[in-house]
């Protein structure tokens, strides 16, 4: 029975059979050896190889060499026949990269192998987005190529810097740090006066169900247009998520734990700090990474509402309006990119701090 590794397997290889350079006018002999190297790659893999890194290790080089073979093709829009074989060789890589990353699955839970699967996907779906843009001449205004947003960021780092202080560290972080502080300590307090569960919670649940575009024009007007109506809406948006997760950590202490602190004698003050507290850890990271970013999210869509002439949501907007589109994912990457080193940084921190834990336990 054929299993689903080797129908992959099979698929590429009829689709790198059809994506065959043919002899001709702009024959490129270093593209057809690109291309045997990865059809012979494929024949290979048919073949079942038992052990799961060669098998990785080879379908890895099938698909470097297929990518290659892809930044050697012609453009794609000078006929029906380039985008079909194209789109073929495209579809062969992916089918080997698809095949090495799942042998590399198989070698089982490792720090080498959680980092190699994400680089290598990472690395080849912005490989195949610049193959794409380029190989069928999409305009820029649409979606510009990873090479000219890398052109623009380079080119931009001054203007970028400027935005990422005031979106990041004078918008977010503040706003970040009060919002959160915030609902710790009135999901403590909730938590001592249990009336005020059951006339907060709604309240929060509707507060955090409106939409930040209705809530930032409010907190132009009332705070300005400087940060301080920025963070007020980063307030906004991680204070309930934090109350919620406060209150749910405090109660997650089982009974067999509380029965124990009440055999010590112990105060409220003192169940809360020593047993109720680190059970809530947990629930208190989630909501620390959760607003890590909705954080940023809040702070840039407020900066569409009125903003000195800096922030990442101003440089978006203006950029848009200036049809400079590469600027516009160049603004985006430095975002996501602060946005995973945020919530990289808060799930560091809960590492050291919640080892203990059931899912930082390593299988045995």
């Amino acid at each position: 029975m054929t299993r689903r590794g080797d129908w992959i397997l099979i698929l590429s290889l009829i689709a790198a059979v059809a994506a065959m350079p043919l002899p001709g006018p702009g024959w490129d002999p270093l593209a057809f050896g690109l291309w045997l190297v990865m059809t012979v790659i494929i024949l290979v893999l048919l073949n079942r190889p038992k052990a799961a890194l060669p098998a990785a290790t080879t379908a890895l080089a099938g698909a470097i060499a297929g990518a290659v073979y892809l930044a050697l093709l012609p453009a794609a829009n000078a006929s029906d026949a380039a985008a079909l074989r194209f789109s073929l060789a495209a579809f062969a890589a992916s089918a080997l990269l698809w095949r090495a990353l799942e042998r590399l699955s198989a070698l089982g839970r490792g720090r080498a192998v959680d980092l190699a699967v994400p680089v290598l996907f990472g690395i080849w779906l912005i490989c195949l987005w610049q193959f794409l843009t380029v190989g069928f001449a999409i305009p820029s205004v649409l979606l510009p190529p990873p090479s000219q947003i890398a052109g623009v960021l380079a080119s931009s780092l001054g203007v970028l810097g400027d935005d990422f202080v005031q979106t990041f560290i004078r918008s977010m972080i503040p706003g970040y740090v009060i919002g959160c502080g915030a609902g710790f300590l009135v999901g403590v307090l909730v938590d001592r006066i249990p009336f005020l569960q059951r006339g907060l919670l709604p309240v929060g649940n509707l507060v955090s169900a409106l939409p930040i575009v209705g809530i930032a024009p409010i907190m132009v007007m009332w705070f300005g247009f400087d940060w301080q109506s920025k963070a007020a809406v980063v307030v906004i948006m991680t204070f309930f998520p934090m109350l919620v997760n406060t209150i749910a950590g405090l109660g997650a202490l089982g009974r067999i734990e509380r029965d124990l602190m009440r055999t010590y004698a112990a105060s409220y003050r003192q169940t809360l700090i020593r047993a109720r507290l680190p059970a809530a850890l947990p629930f208190i990271f989630n909501a620390l990474k959760l607003n890590s970013t909705l954080a940023l999210i809040g702070a840039i869509v407020a900066e569409f509402f009125g903003t000195p002439i800096v922030g990442m949501g101003f440089r978006i907007s203006a950029s848009v309006g200036r049809m400079d589109i590469p600027l516009v994912w160049a603004t985006i990457a430095v975002a996501a990119v602060a946005g995973s080193a945020a919530y990289g940084a808060v799930a560091l921190v809960e590492r050291s701090l919640t080892f203990w834990h059931p899912s930082f336990r390593k299988a045995s």
